[in-house]
């Protein structure tokens, strides 16, 4: 009996494998660090929002996200035609690859990167191109320029990389651009950007008023602490963001979510001074493992990263280390560790794992 298939593409897609949660632990107070969440909790001003939205639950969100628009166009200085949102930066990719790639297109990225991208790449019926990464676990952005053929149609570049860490300078980034046909779109993900401290940043913004080929990607998700609603935008050339707004699933950012955007947005100046926080903690972070005599990549996202290319048992290994210690962490593939910068006393166990664990 024959039944109903699904494509080629679709069968041959890997799962996406979330962060893995703790388990409970008696006397022991355990931590999630698998999947790169903010560990501070809403401003109260935003949870008074949500839950103010909650109140108007039997009513459909606003489709046109009027306010979150009007709110993101203020705080960027854009034109609302040039903006897209989704759920999540993540759903922003999918979207874009759904709208601009046919079967068959090529679409070149880093690897290893975030690991949605080959996913979303064979949910649009593309075709992946991964370009390795260097030994210092930056972006080969030659090796990417050279990987552009007449058969690709979009390139995205993830600065800071997750799951590595380092972030591409700006004059990096306009020198790759350069080299990129004006017909390739460029995705620009930028969801830990808010997280970058080094010379030279890449301004996403401005990248994309310079460029028509450009898509800038970013998430409430990481800085501003709203992962569990799932918000991201996308800031783009108004023809870029119209035909993501047409591929849109209708009403796909909630009314809570859209409420708690807009009042995140009213509150950026203290969140961002949470995100300072964080980022005392990865240096705390980095510099303490790297005494303990690990080579560390730069980290410029809310994460740090434990190399052990071609080495599964390693990672096994020091994984299992990290759960003895009650902090659950992240192993990608046979390339290594990634671990989010969390609590205190969480990075306070990574640091005795990466004294005691073996280099």
């Amino acid at each position: 009996m024959t039944t109903p298939q699904p494509r080629a593409s679709v069968l041959a897609m890997p799962p996406y494998v979330a962060g893995k949660p703790p388990a409970e632990r008696p006397g022991l107070t355990t931590y999630k660090l698998s999947s790169n969440e903010n560990p501070y909790p809403p401003l109260p001003g935003v949870l008074e929002a949500a839950g103010a939205a909650v109140g108007a639950a039997n009513r459909y969100p606003d489709m046109g996200n009027t306010a979150l628009y009007e709110a993101l166009a203020a705080t960027y200085a854009v034109p609302v035609e040039d903006l897209a949102v989704a759920t999540g930066s993540t759903g922003l990719i999918y979207q874009l690859l759904s709208a601009f790639c046919s079967p068959g297109d090529e679409v070149v990225y880093a690897w290893r990167s975030f690991e949605a991208y080959p996913i979303a790449v064979l949910a649009a019926d593309a075709t992946s191109v991964q370009v390795p990464l260097t030994a210092d676990s930056h972006h080969d952005l030659d090796a990417m320029a050279a990987a552009v053929t007449d058969r690709t149609k979009v390139v995205i570049v993830c600065t800071p990389n997750n799951p590595t860490g380092p972030s591409l300078t700006q004059t990096e980034l306009d020198a790759f651009l350069e080299q990129v046909p004006e017909h390739v779109l460029v995705i620009l993900d930028e969801a830990y950007c808010e997280f970058v401290r080094m010379d030279d940043p890449v301004d996403g913004i401005a990248t994309y008023r310079a460029h028509a080929n450009v898509a800038v990607t970013r998430t409430f998700s990481k800085a501003y602490g709203l992962a569990g609603f799932r918000v991201g935008y996308a800031v783009a050339p108004a023809p870029i963001a119209a035909a993501l707004r047409a591929v849109s699933l209708p009403f796909g950012v909630n009314l809570v979510a859209q409420a708690a955007a807009v009042a995140s947005l009213e509150a950026r100046e203290d969140l961002l001074k949470r995100v300072d926080d964080l980022v005392a903690e990865r240096t705390r972070v980095v510099e303490a493992v790297r005494a303990a005599g690990w080579d560390m990549p730069d980290a410029q996202g809310n994460f740090v990263w434990f190399g052990f290319p071609g080495e599964p048992d390693r990672i096994a290994a020091f994984s299992a280390a990290a759960d003895d210690l009650g902090i659950v962490v992240r192993p990608l593939g046979d390339d290594g560790v990634r671990v989010s910068i969390g609590e205190v006393e969480a990075n306070d166990r990574l640091i005795e794992l990466a004294r005691s664990f073996a280099r």
